[in-house]
């Protein structure tokens, strides 16, 4: 089996064990990204069994994607209470469960979701458990559009190197209409701090650092899937 095959089979493993979490009558917080794809595909396939349950995505892809699958979907109009929420991370804090979050562009509405959840189960493969936050992964920050110029110049003079993230050659923007400044750091060693800095510039909706939200890290890896608990 190749590197990437033993990655998402991992990965794979992960997802289904964070299915397993769920339980009749829940409210489910949908994440975004390959990885929760792969939750959501688990939790289908439970569904299909006969669990009842109720989804809330955090994103106009996984709502498509619940739906083609079979997954009842609510929204907070409905239940402003989540149970449990499953996403994926671009990065883990092992110290501390901090994640980095936003590189597939929908890290507002994960935000929102994961913090009306009682519990945040995490899927990831053991790639993306740092000893800290940064170097290679940037942090996304979501951005109004109006004005983009004058707030990427305040995310620069508070030390970060933000690059406006284009799909294609096409400005990027989020299921929201906002944008989002990649900013990449060495490393962030107060992750806090830095979060209370960003939310001071006018301008910034929302950081990709989430604090205190995740309960459990499901790791996936080649010889079983570890389990990390806050």
């Amino acid at each position: 089996m190749s590197p990437s095959s033993t990655q998402e089979a991992s990965k794979r493993a992960a997802a289904m064990q964070a299915a397993m979490a769920i339980e009749d009558g829940m409210v489910v917080g949908l994440g975004s990204g390959s990885t929760a794809a792969l939750a959501v595909e688990a939790l289908a396939a439970r569904i299909a069994q006969g669990l009842r349950v109720v989804g809330i995505p955090t994103s106009e892809a996984t709502a498509a994607l619940a739906r083609r699958l079979g997954v009842p979907l609510t929204s907070f109009a409905e239940h402003s209470h989540v149970d449990i929420t499953i996403d994926g991370a671009d990065q883990v804090e092992r110290r501390s469960l901090t994640l980095i979050k936003g590189r597939g562009g929908a890290l507002l509405r994960e935000k929102i979701v994961a913090s009306a959840s009682d519990r945040m189960i995490v899927v990831v493969d053991e790639t993306k458990l740092v000893a800290r936050l940064g170097g290679a992964t940037p942090l996304p920050v979501e951005i109004v559009a109006f004005g983009s110029q004058t707030v990427i110049a305040r995310l620069k003079a508070l030390g970060c190197a933000p690059t406006l993230r284009l799909k294609g050659d096409e400005i990027f923007f989020t299921d929201g209409g906002n944008l989002i400044a990649d900013c990449a750091m060495a490393e962030i060693p107060d992750p806090a701090a830095l979060e209370a800095r960003l939310a001071a510039v006018t301008g910034v909706i929302e950081t990709g650092l989430f604090i205190g939200l995740a309960t459990e890290i499901l790791i996936g890896r080649p010889a079983g899937v570890e389990l990390l608990q806050r």
